[in-house]
């Protein structure tokens, strides 16, 4: 083939001795070098452009968002809500009284109630102040009667609701300490920011009410969700500062330069700067998750950073001009910086196999957000060093301590690399076992706040009435007839008593839970005409489904869950009643997030084979790939074991934890092997030579970015959001896997594969 021909020049990139690591991305780089003012102008136009966007920034508290489009199990809740509207949306309020029979105090919760229906956020509300019950003449009359004059009359009419009435058992602690209002927030004012607006205008309203007679706390999936965003917003904010702060800290201990630390943060301050402007561009808003990206993206930078000016800084010690050590760096450093952008780019993109609108938006923002990066490093960092250089930066020494466990690492290469290599080899192969082991875990609570006083207050209300995590079944009726004739009674009927069966007597509702009304001689028309605009939330408009609500404990096991719906599915099969569905937000985001962790994992699986592949390819060899994947298997499988073993199992931020921390991890791997390869052809060195100049070279960066990578991230381990904290724990635990495996499993492989290893890259010596 002519080399010289197009086919030929493709060959020769793809396959060709003299393609670069980098598949040719870091000219880049090489285009900063030859045209800086062009390329300066662009830094400044990028700059200004997402520096514009950043006031917009914004997250979106819709839990849903994460789960949207995820598979059937979100369909079906999709479906369901669209039918019979759901209780996800809805607030409770918890109102407690020493002295609640008291009928001054009853009337105040009364015009309390009445208030909170005349908020223009709020559609309708449901309590014992709202519900009417019918007469004999067929009007209806307040359940709760008005001007009540004694504690004895005020006890009895309670008492006798929360008996008799089905939704009031679950509105009325039984021991008269405490009732329940829920309100329907106005879709029409909630959308966007309004849910926001609407809580800020129910907590105004409730403190008029509040007392040492009356005690109010609101709970409920939008204040859980508001507490969340509020958490979201301010670990956003921790994070960037403290991370920022650290890595810079890190980079002054690393470097013992003021100045140069400031070159080593001043490329991650540009990065986030850039990241966050193009994912709000691009997405309006940040998510729970995408918002991780920012933290990730900053660690990242400054660990090339570093890697950039180590590099140049030995260049420029070395006695090399200082601005022909950048042009210098980003000939060698610059093709390793894009294949670990790759690396990294492949491990979020791999994440868009897995459905759901949260996931998908993850793997997008941090795709792009990966390539961002890269076109920062080798557009700003080169103009910056060589900016420095003319304004009389001069080079600093690194630090003692960094560097001081590369002579140990190398001394037990030579000395056990046998040993030491069969161990890790033997240790990776044993760590599979758990890897097959682990299964999905999903905890609703893991996704509130901690110390959520929302979350208390509904676990308070599971104990004393019902409980504000619904469990919905949908039940297909025959007749078609508008208040349910009797045949679909009698159905809806036995699916009642089989989830009340399951949740306790009680804890359910439905068409059938009114027989206190039909004994005493009431229609059902009449009982659906005292339910008022609620008889939706039991039957639809055309009498072709009805629901049956069960009102689950808010804290509840996923394992349990899946026990509880099967079970319900099954007895109502065993029943012979089919085409039920049961669902509802728990039972979604259970059976989708199992999904969604098992298609995670296959991600996961298929970034790490298709990394090692792409390294080897990079390298033009299959033992660059063999000596890669040992290393950077046994930090993955090291942290899935710990998960397996602790009992926490697979959740969804712990595989998008360990499926970024891989493509990561692999970066250091890269950045030894590209200087390795490079001493053993540049620069003539045997195989040994090249692993312990190569250790000299680059393991004090290798250790400095560790550093900066776990210390940011460790700020992660901080958050209110528990699925975020574990999200920076594994993180943390993974990189420090890696830098063992770079330090001193990697040098040991290569000193124990002996002549295997000799003829990498091409190199015959």
């Amino acid at each position: 083939m002519n080399k010289d021909s197009l086919p030929g020049r493709i060959w020769n990139w793809l396959f060709g001795h003299d393609r670069s690591i980098g598949f040719g991305l870091e000219y880049l780089g090489h285009l900063t070098l030859r045209w800086p003012l062009v390329v300066g102008i662009f830094v400044m136009v990028m700059s200004v452009f997402c520096a514009v966007q950043i006031p917009r920034a914004s997250v979106d508290g819709d839990l849903l968002r994460v789960f949207a489009h995820s598979g059937e199990e979100y369909d079906a809740y999709d479906r369901l809500a669209d039918t019979f509207g759901t209780f996800e949306n809805d607030i409770y309020l918890l109102v407690r009284s020493p002295d609640l029979a008291n009928p001054q105090t009853i009337e105040t919760i009364r015009e309390m109630a009445l208030d909170l229906s005349n908020s223009e956020y709020i559609s309708g509300t449901m309590s014992a102040f709202t519900l009417r019950v019918p007469t004999a003449d067929g009007t209806t009359l307040p359940a709760v009667p008005e001007g009540m004059q004694t504690p004895e009359e005020v006890r009895a009419a309670l008492t006798n609701l929360q008996q008799t009435d089905p939704m009031m058992r679950n509105l009325i602690n039984p021991d008269l300490s405490g009732v329940v209002i829920i309100v329907f927030p106005n879709p029409e004012m909630t959308r966007g920011k309004g849910t926001k607006a609407m809580i800020a205008d129910l907590r105004a309203l409730v403190a008029d009410y509040q007392s040492d007679q009356v005690q109010v706390e609101l709970t409920g999936p939008p204040i859980w969700t508001g507490e969340m965003l509020s958490a979201a917003v301010d670990d956003q904010i921790k994070f960037t500062i403290y991370g920022f702060t650290l890595g810079a800290l890190i980079a002054l201990f690393s470097l013992r330069s003021f100045w140069g630390a400031i070159l080593v943060a001043a490329t991650p301050f540009v990065a986030v700067m850039w990241v966050m402007g193009t994912i709000i561009a691009l997405f309006g808003s940040f998510s729970f998750l995408t918002i991780i990206v920012t933290t990730i993206i900053l660690v990242i930078a400054f660990a090339e950073s570093l890697f950039f000016i180590f590099n140049w800084l030995a260049y420029w010690r070395e006695g090399m001009d200082p601005y022909k050590a950048v042009d210098e760096t980003v000939r060698v450093v610059g093709p390793a910086s894009a294949l670990t952008m790759l690396t990294t780019l492949i491990s979020f993109a791999s994440l868009s196999l897995t459905a759901g609108q949260g996931i998908q938006e993850f793997s997008y923002a941090g795709t792009i957000a990966s390539l961002t990066n890269f076109i920062c490093l080798m557009t700003f960092l080169p103009l910056l060093l060589k900016l420095a250089v003319r304004l009389g930066f001069k080079a600093p020494k690194p630090s003692f301590a960094i560097t001081a466990p590369i002579p140990v690492a190398w001394w037990v290469a030579k000395r056990f690399g046998r040993p030491l290599a069969v161990l890790a080899i033997v240790t990776t192969g044993l760590l599979l076992i758990p890897y097959g082991l682990i299964q999905p875990h999903f905890s609703f609570e893991d996704f509130m706040a901690k110390g959520s006083t929302a979350l208390t207050a509904a676990e308070q209300i599971d104990q004393g009435v019902g409980g504000v995590a619904p469990l919905y079944v949908n039940v297909p009726l025959d007749e078609g007839i508008a208040d349910v004739g009797d045949k679909d009674f009698e159905k809806v009927k036995k699916v009642h008593e089989i989830v009340e069966k399951y949740l306790g007597k009680n804890k359910v509702i439905s068409a059938a839970a009114f027989t206190h009304y039909a004994d005493s001689g009431f229609t059902r028309e009449q009982i659906f005409n005292a339910v008022g605009d609620l008889k939706r939330r039991f039957v639809t408009d055309d009498g072709s489904r009805a629901l049956v609500t069960g009102f689950m404990p808010t804290i509840i096991d996923s394992e349990e869950l899946v026990r509880l719906k099967e079970g319900i599915e099954a007895d109502v099969k065993a029943a012979g009643i089919d085409g039920i569905e049961v669902g509802g937000f728990r039972v979604m985001t259970t059976y989708a997030t199992d999904n969604i962790v098992r298609g995670l994992q296959l991600d996961l699986t298929i970034s790490v084979i298709v990394n090692l592949f792409l390294i080897g390819w990079a390298f033009r060899s299959l033992r660059v790939a063999v000596a890669t994947a040992i290393p950077n298997l046994f930090p993955i499988l090291g942290t899935e074991a710990w998960l397996w073993w602790s009992g926490a199992g697979l959740q969804l931020t712990t595989v998008l934890s360990l499926t970024i921390a891989f493509g990561i991890a692999v970066d250091d791997t890269t950045h030894f092997l590209s200087h390795y390869l490079h001493a053993r052809r540049e620069e003539g060195r045997n195989h040994l030579d090249a692993i312990h100049h190569t250790m000299e070279r680059i393991g004090g960066a290798i250790i400095a970015a560790t550093l900066i990578l776990c210390s940011g991230t460790a700020i992660v381990m901080f958050s209110e959001l528990p699925q975020v904290a574990l999200f920076g724990t594994l993180f943390v635990i993974t990189l420090g896997f890696a830098l063992i495996g770079d330090v001193f499993i990697l040098p040991a492989l290569l000193v124990a594969g002996g002549r295997f290893f000799h003829p990498l890259g091409g190199v015959k010596k």
